[in-house]
């Protein structure tokens, strides 16, 4: 059997090609980053993470160095034994997905590949798009061998999860899935095999229910407080040891640069007939707005509005398509002001918590950070806390 020594990580000092090198990196293989960001790659090669993510710095600073360095230079394909591209197919304006990036990248590394090599897709892909590169490949008259084996960690919990949540690995044929299998059973011995396009989907269908999920609980959340109730009071009757309701997700901004992503990818190949996943993204993207309609009546031009968390999700810095700025450009319109703030996020934009807190008429949480759970928020001023993060205030503070 083949044994994989030397592994190259496309876009490797991203959220999912950095945890994934390092994971592998521990486990006795040679990893080398390659990544267009010359920024990020230096800080790598210091041991330090250009993000948030638990329990990776420690193992970072195991390797650097040694089994693991980053690069800029695509040379270092000419020595790998496998590739792992994390390279994924986005939507464009039009909101459809499109592959011209993910092509040209995939041809570039293929001409520098060795023979008999392996290329992994890792990244979500359009269904299908694993097919096209198989052509490609065979077209192109290299003996490159590929594997689509769909990335699915939560940021933040990846070094964790990396080696503790099943592996979908697809190829093919049965050379190149045995060489998937062989490179992924270093690092966990739960593969799942599927065939591409059923491995496509899965990944697709995964981050759709997910979405899909969220968006009822924010629909409830919207029908609740339209007339006037408390949705935090409901959730927690109709969750309270009933176990038919435990996979009932709590309200709150669904974001990030893949549940919306994928949702749209899965509506295009449905030829838009994913009538679930429009209402979903209808529901999900309508939050921001929902919560400014509520405000509207209330005399918001006349009040300073705090956003509390701007990234996308809880202790994170990752602001992609994150729904809190969504709402800052409303309350801009909106508002006599709009102050916001967040631990995390590097953004010249944002203020420190205190002066956000103190200044503001009304505080909206925007990401339920652990920083926030125990905040002091003086008196009279209004909070919205869609998550039901925050129990109930003193009196004198009104919720909405």
């Amino acid at each position: 059997m083949h044994k994989t020594n030397k592994i190259v990580v496309i876009g490797g000092c991203g959220h999912v090609g950095l945890p994934l090198g390092i994971v592998f990196a521990n486990c006795g293989p040679h990893v080398v980053l390659l990544d267009r960001d010359q920024s990020k790659v230096d800080m790598v090669n210091r041991g330090q993470l250009p993000f948030l993510e638990n329990n990776a710095l420690e193992q970072l600073q195991r390797v650097v160095g040694k089994q693991l360095i980053a690069t800029t230079d695509p040379l270092c394909l000419g020595e790998a034994d496998a590739v792992i591209a994390v390279l994924g197919t986005p939507v464009d304006e039009h909101l459809n997905p499109t592959v011209t990036d993910l092509y040209r990248a995939i041809d570039a590394s293929i001409e520098s590949m060795p023979e008999r090599s392996l290329l992994v897709l890792r990244s979500t892909v359009y269904p299908g798009v694993t097919k096209l590169v198989y052509d490609r490949l065979r077209a192109s008259g290299r003996k490159i061998h590929l594997a689509f084996c769909p990335e699915r960690i939560a940021e933040g919990r990846a070094m964790e999860e990396i080696r503790t949540l099943p592996q979908i690995i697809s190829a093919f044929d049965d050379e190149s899935l045995a060489r998937a299998r062989e490179l992924f059973s270093i690092i966990n011995d739960d593969l799942i095999e599927l065939a591409p396009l059923e491995a496509e989907l899965a990944k697709l269908f995964t981050n759709s229910w997910r979405y899909m999920n969220f968006a009822i609980s924010n629909q409830f959340y919207m029908l609740a407080e339209s007339y006037g109730l408390d949705f935090q009071r409901i959730y927690s009757a109709v969750t309270h040891r009933y176990p038919r309701m435990k996979h009932f997700a709590k309200a709150g901004f669904a974001a990030g640069p893949c549940l919306l992503k994928d949702t749209l990818q899965l509506s295009s190949f449905s030829g838009n007939q994913f009538f679930l996943g429009h209402a979903a993204m209808l529901v999900n993207e309508g939050l921001p707005n929902f919560i400014v309609g509520q405000l509207r009546p209330q005399g918001l031009r006349e009040k300073v509005v705090g956003i509390l968390g701007m990234a996308f999700k809880a202790e994170s810095d990752d602001v992609r398509e994150s729904l809190s700025y969504k709402l800052r450009k409303l309350l801009i319109v909106e508002a006599k002001e709009v102050l916001c703030t967040d631990p995390y996020v590097a953004d010249d934009r944002l203020l420190p918590l205190d002066e956000t807190v103190d200044r503001a008429d009304v505080v909206i949480l925007g990401v339920p950070h652990a920083k926030y759970r125990d905040l002091a928020i003086p008196q009279g001023k209004q909070i919205v806390d869609v998550w039901g993060y925050w129990p109930m205030r003193c009196e004198g503070e009104t919720q909405s």
